[in-house]
């Protein structure tokens, strides 16, 4: 299991830049950079000048935010940049986003996002191969590629791509078209075991070769006070998620579909305090990991363990960088014990 990082939704790009070599200096094998508040191929780009040998990860790109050209425009130079440690992962967001903030076209999510990424594969291909660019479907066409915008063959190859998924037809997309799985948050044990690696494998046919990427909700404190303040940071942010139509499955494989229904009802008068009031501790436990720093690790390889190849911790506090280092130190350890 590989152990990434992850930059701060809120973080500007300087921050981000220095979270990145932060990371690599620390021993991450990895790091995740949000599209959020900057364009996240520009903060690729500076945390691969300032990094050597982490790879870097989109968490996520918003492909229908962009055309599958511009998105393999910009993936191919941050994998030139970063000299092969590119992880690309794409995300569709949701409706409202895309129209609404983009103003993009919406329709078919799923059969959208897997022909845009045999489009941008068809992109890399004619690249590299110097054939002629015919790419024909139903969302996107790409026919013309002249050689003064044809960068040639990347000379570190494509980067694997990851998908975002939650619901059954985007992680059986995932299973046929990408590399690996970006799982939501928002996720459980139960529901990674029992439905989105399923749903993967009969897409696919075998695991084998294929990244599960996971980041885990995470209590952490130096004392109480903080570890309380980081339960209602973890219990809001939850609320939050689950007060969303898109996460509502995830919570009725457990029982709790009227929990969606009151956390979405309230969510719509910005009662964000309310909603945190409803994540009792059956709901927070599911879905986090609480504890000391060993327990913590303990609770994710138990969790997780088998299933996910590549973990980071997802504090929406402020928490105490000695305290995630002891989790990391504490799953490298049971690694090499295990093995």
């Amino acid at each position: 299991m590989h152990i990434d990082a992850a930059a701060d939704v809120a973080a500007d790009l300087t921050r981000i830049e220095a979270a990145a070599a932060a990371a690599e200096q620390s021993g991450y094998d990895g790091f995740g950079i949000p599209e959020a508040r900057h364009d996240v191929f520009t903060a690729l780009t500076l945390a691969a000048k300032a990094t050597s040998r982490i790879t870097l990860q989109s968490a996520i790109a918003v492909a229908f935010a962009r055309n599958p050209m511009s998105l393999a425009v910009c993936a191919n130079d941050v994998q030139l940049v970063s000299r092969g440690r590119l992880r690309l992962g794409l995300g569709s967001q949701v409706q409202q986003h895309i129209e609404r903030r983009y103003a993009m076209p919406w329709s078919h999510p799923a059969a959208r996002m897997e022909e845009f990424i045999a489009a941008v594969r068809a992109i890399w291909s004619c690249w590299a191969t110097g054939e002629r660019l015919a790419f024909r479907g139903r969302f996107y066409q790409h026919t013309l590629m002249t050689d003064f915008f044809n960068p040639g063959p990347n000379p570190y190859g494509n980067p694997p791509i990851w998908l975002a998924a939650v619901g059954e037809r985007m992680a059986a997309v995932a299973g046929r078209v990408a590399d690996g799985i970006l799982c939501h948050p928002f996720t459980t044990a139960t529901y990674l075991r029992e439905h989105t690696l399923p749903w993967v494998r009969n897409a696919r046919g075998s695991l084998d070769g294929f990244d599960c990427v996971l980041s885990v909700m995470t209590v952490l404190g130096a004392d109480e006070a903080a570890r309380s303040q980081a339960e209602r940071a973890v219990r809001r942010q939850i609320a939050f998620y689950g007060s969303t139509p898109a996460y509502r499955p995830v919570l009725e494989l457990h029982g709790w579909g009227a929990l969606h229904e009151r956390l979405n009802a309230l969510s719509r008068r910005q009662a964000w305090e309310e909603m945190a009031d409803l994540i009792d501790d059956d709901v927070l436990n599911a879905f986090a990991v609480s504890g000391a720093p060993e327990a913590v690790a303990a609770a994710l390889l138990e969790r997780f363990g088998g299933a996910v190849t590549r973990l980071s911790l997802y504090t929406p506090y402020a928490v105490d960088p000695d305290l995630t280092a002891r989790v990391v130190a504490a799953l490298r350890s049971a690694d090499v014990t295990s093995g």
